[in-house]
């Protein structure tokens, strides 16, 4: 077989995502004594990069350097586009520095590489030494060299460029849209919105920006008035709508929501089903959350650890704990975050031991857990009233881990000491802990177990270190008057409550809800 068919070969095999065969044609086109050429490159080289071919991505440099193909533009950009996907940016710049000319292609990929690897303050510093030096952007260096200032929140570069835009190239779609999104992406909400109504045409992404930026401002009234406004809504927008409700506690009007998209026969994909099962988890709404599950297996989605993390948290909080274990040994892909949502899953069931167990598993099968699965974890042991495991493992999390026990660790512990009747060792353990609003869970865990043991004291004692330290916590004034309550001093609990009834202190209301019949 001929170069030229061989390049057509990988090229089409490139195009159909089968990378392990495009290596195998290179390979055998190497050990005929063919010689690759800035056809077969920027293909071999994607390949590479897609399946992490570290060794063989600096065989095929070498290859190139040796023929002279690493100066062409786009062997070049192949090259710095594979470096970056396997991790080393840092190369793919020495290319990009090491290029005689750079084409403005080599610009551009340099900056998305940045993008790509997160580094975006090096990506902004890049399109503004591609501006002085004078080299003529088209319009993907513009919407580039935007993306990249909306994630490094740079906006004096990304305003350059709307003028910019404005005066060399006029309006242009692509770019407005990254502009819109720039603004969105950084509170400039109004920017953003003088931007869109100035804009002669607009497709459902410039709708779908402006509604999400609505919703990341907490303006939801604003985001439903454009929302109905768009005629022709498509899956993207129904789910940034959606969304957006969810991020902001809107559950009810979030499946109202769904209930409207499923009339317009719009079919919600795995990001929308993973939203709806937040939606059902936080209403308790098992029998829809139970439908959203079927709707998913008919639809063939595959339950990987995203989708199964959320099945899993859904079910866990509906209290069908039987059922989170089922979709946890069903998933694919088992990751921290799933062994963490069976884990709490279990601790908040009130199934400590099955809980604990579990994490034993998790340990075996090489899991590393994090800060959230030890919550998980000493939720458990408080449940189960398992003293020596829960030091053992708040402990472990510095010795063993090197994770840094924060309030919710702390909280767990107390709550566990607490409930054992150990307020002494409590008191000790937050010693050291500096008061504020983030730490009063935790005071608030120490005082509910002094009001369970009637120890007054010490709660006057914690009372008064809290008041010194910030007079403006007012949540303390109800726990201190149930102590009080307890111990049946009720000139204490008039007293305290006579504070409570200043107009600047307020307390959180309860609330409950039921399911009845799906609603």
């Amino acid at each position: 077989m001929p170069l030229w068919e061989c390049n057509v070969l990988i090229r089409t095999l490139a195009r159909r995502g089968s990378f392990a065969r495009v290596m195998a044609v290179y390979y055998d086109l190497r050990a005929r004594g063919l010689v690759a050429d800035s056809f077969t490159y920027p293909f071999v080289l994607r390949a590479v990069g897609v399946l992490k071919l570290s060794v063989e991505g600096r065989k095929a440099h070498a290859a190139a350097i040796k023929t002279g193909f690493r100066w062409d533009a786009y062997t070049g950009s192949s090259l710095m586009e594979m470096y970056t996907m396997l991790g080393r940016v840092d190369i793919a710049r020495k290319v990009f520095d090491e290029m005689p000319s750079r084409a403005l292609v080599l610009w551009n990929m340099m900056v998305r590489c940045y993008i790509r690897c997160g580094r975006y303050s090096a990506a902004v510093a890049l399109s503004e030494q591609m501006e002085r030096s004078g080299v003529t952007p088209d319009r993907v260096t513009v919407v580039t060299a935007v993306t990249a200032c909306s994630r490094a929140r740079d906006l004096s570069l990304g305003r350059r460029i709307h003028v910019y835009m404005d005066n060399v190239f006029g309006f242009n779609l692509p770019v407005a849209n990254a502009l819109l999104d720039m603004y969105t992406k950084n509170d400039c909400l109004e920017e953003a919105v003088k931007l869109f109504e100035q804009m002669p045409a607009r497709n459902i992404i410039s709708w779908t920006i402006l509604v999400s930026g609505y919703g990341l401002a907490g303006q939801l009234d604003k985001a439903r008035v454009l929302f109905n406004q768009c005629k022709e809504k498509d899956l993207i927008l129904w789910t940034a709508m959606i969304n957006a409700c969810v991020q902001h506690g809107c559950f009810e009007e979030a499946l109202t929501l769904f209930r409207d998209m499923q009339m317009q026969r719009v079919e919600p994909d795995r990001f929308t089903v993973v939203t709806l099962l937040t939606c059902c988890a936080n209403l308790g709404a098992l029998d829809q959350g139970e439908w959203i599950h079927q709707y998913a297996e008919q639809r063939k989605m595959k339950i990987d650890a995203v989708l199964g993390t959320a099945l899993i948290d859904m079910y866990s909080k509906c209290g069908h704990i039987e059922k989170s274990l089922e979709v946890f040994w069903r998933m694919q892909g088992r990751d921290a975050t799933a062994w963490t949502a069976i884990i709490c899953g279990l601790a908040t069931n009130g199934q400590a031991g099955r809980a604990l167990e579990l994490f034993q598993d998790m340990q075996r099968s090489k899991v590393k857990p994090d800060g959230v699965t030890f919550i998980g974890v000493l939720s458990a042991c408080c449940h189960g009233g398992l003293v020596d495991e829960g030091r053992k493992q708040f402990h472990a999390m510095r010795e063993v881990y090197q994770l840094e026990p924060r309030v919710e660790h702390y909280s767990c512990l107390v709550n566990l000491l607490g409930r054992a009747g150990l307020l002494d060792e409590a008191e000790r353990l937050i010693g050291d802990v500096p008061i504020n609003k983030d730490a009063m869970p935790l005071f608030g865990a120490l005082l509910t177990a002094c009001k369970a043991h009637g120890n007054v004291e010490m709660s006057e004692r914690l009372t008064k270190r809290i008041c010194e330290q910030d007079s403006q916590i007012t949540d303390v004034n109800l726990l201190m008057s149930n102590v009080y309550a307890t111990a049946s001093r009720w000139e204490d609990v008039i007293r305290v409550r006579g504070k409570m009834a200043h107009p600047t202190v307020k307390k959180t209301a309860g609330c409950s809800l039921i399911e009845v019949k799906g609603y």
